[in-house]
């Protein structure tokens, strides 16, 4: 019954933090050993892995989150398309998310003077942080990032460089037809410095 009472607890606190919390983080409010939250954490894991449920408790270097399954991360996609971002403030999120920590003067060369408005809106959505960095500022993700969209900091980089090679393809193929129609050296020049610029990053 004590133990039925502590899982109540941990599955309480995951679902309102919405977070990754490592167990030590829960003692405040269970008040239990630390070595019996882990007991209720790994066992309530296994009866939510059970569970015919859209949740899912996920466990990363021993951090433990409530979370929706990956199966259904398109949801999450979908719903803040509609509901919180537009397309040009997620496109900007994704730049901001490929090159962190970005200055927002760098943010504004690659997404034009409008940029200011996405930048702002994502900051009051708690996606990024800035920070005074010279004459501009530094711009970089917060937690609510890497756990609303379920992806840890290690395997972002992985996701974007995936995404930047499409796009290099996509660049590519399209300015071998504008060469065959009419060779121009400037395209040439700018297609090799935007591979040169892909290492760079990488």
């Amino acid at each position: 019954m004590e133990n039925q009472d502590l899982k109540l607890k941990v599955e309480a606190v995951l679902f309102i933090t919405g977070r990754f919390m490592l167990p030590e983080e829960f003692s405040p409010y269970c008040h239990n050993s630390l070595e019996d939250i882990k007991i209720a954490l790994t066992e309530l894991k296994k009866e939510y892995d059970q569970k015919q449920t859209a949740l899912e408790i996920f466990n990363e270097s021993d951090k433990w989150k409530l979370g929706l399954k990956r199966s259904y991360n398109y949801l999450t996609s979908s719903l803040i398309s509609d509901a919180e971002l537009d397309r040009p403030s997620q496109e900007t999120l994704a730049v901001i998310a490929y090159k962190q920590p970005m200055t927002q003067s760098e943010v504004i060369k690659v997404r034009g003077n409008k940029a200011y408005d996405h930048i702002q809106r994502l900051k009051e959505l708690d996606f990024i942080i800035s920070e005074k960095f010279g004459r501009t500022r530094l711009l970089k993700l917060t937690q609510k990032f890497y756990d609303y969209f379920d992806i840890p900091d290690t395997k972002l980089k992985q996701e974007f460089q995936k995404i930047e090679t499409k796009v290099l393809e996509s660049l590519e193929k399209e300015a071998k037809q504008i060469l065959a129609e009419e060779p121009k050296t400037e395209v040439k020049e700018a297609l090799e410095n935007t591979k040169e610029e892909s290492k760079q990053n990488a």
